[in-house]
């Protein structure tokens, strides 16, 4: 009898030392498989996803500059938000930019509409450019930058004759406003002295009719 119940009790051992050696390896798979390496790549994810706060000043900044004044040669001119000095070319009407094609390439229109930054007093309003898209104006004057022009302070395109035209540094007081369309040129003067008068005809200094003896 003792020996069959110590038989008995060694074969509930082995079961119980099976049953607990299969427990815990379960648990120990458990504790570091899919979680453990669900996390990292959640953070990765995380950080890589771009933060809307972050995009929307560029945005802004590309769609709205911001105008500024800046003392160049002792002339205070308008610059873009970088700082480049700004031009109005000659040929230009309140309602019309006339660069276009290849001039476009060396005189790169300012985007629109544009924002007012310290000192900018004049009108600032916006026109449809040649290829299509909003150029801001100033005073009614499209306004330009200069390709040659590498840095803040440089004022190398005015004066400077190009594409038909004078383009000038735009000033922070504006020069006239241009006309919607090329004035029509001025009638010459017409006022001559008035024609003299028409010679009076000669009277007769003949004596009357009859012979005289």
């Amino acid at each position: 009898m003792r020996k069959i119940l110590g038989a008995t009790g060694l074969a509930a051992v082995a079961l119980a030392v099976a049953a607990c050696g299969s427990s815990g390896g379960a648990a120990a798979s458990g504790s570091s498989g899919l979680p453990a390496t669900a996390a990292p790549s959640q953070a990765t994810t995380s950080a890589a996803a771009p933060s809307p706060a972050a995009s929307s000043p560029a945005a802004s900044s590309a769609a709205d500059p911001v105008l500024a004044t800046k003392t160049i040669n002792g002339t205070v001119v308008l610059t873009s938000s970088s700082g480049l000095t700004l031009y109005w070319f000659s040929t230009d009407t309140a309602t019309t930019s006339t660069c276009t094609g290849q001039c476009l390439s060396y005189w790169p229109p300012v985007p629109g509409p544009a924002t007012a930054g310290p000192g900018v007093t004049g009108k600032l309003a916006t026109l449809t450019g040649a290829g299509g898209s909003l150029q801001a104006t100033y005073d009614g004057h499209p306004l330009y930058t200069f390709a040659g022009d590498s840095a803040p302070g440089q004022a190398k395109g005015n004066g400077v004759k190009d594409s038909g035209g004078v383009w000038h540094e735009m000033t922070a007081s504006a020069p006239a406003t241009p006309a919607t369309a090329a004035p029509a040129p001025a009638a010459r003067a017409t006022s001559q002295a008035p024609p003299p008068p028409a010679p009076t005809p000669a009277k007769s200094t003949s004596g009357g009719g009859g012979y005289g003896y």
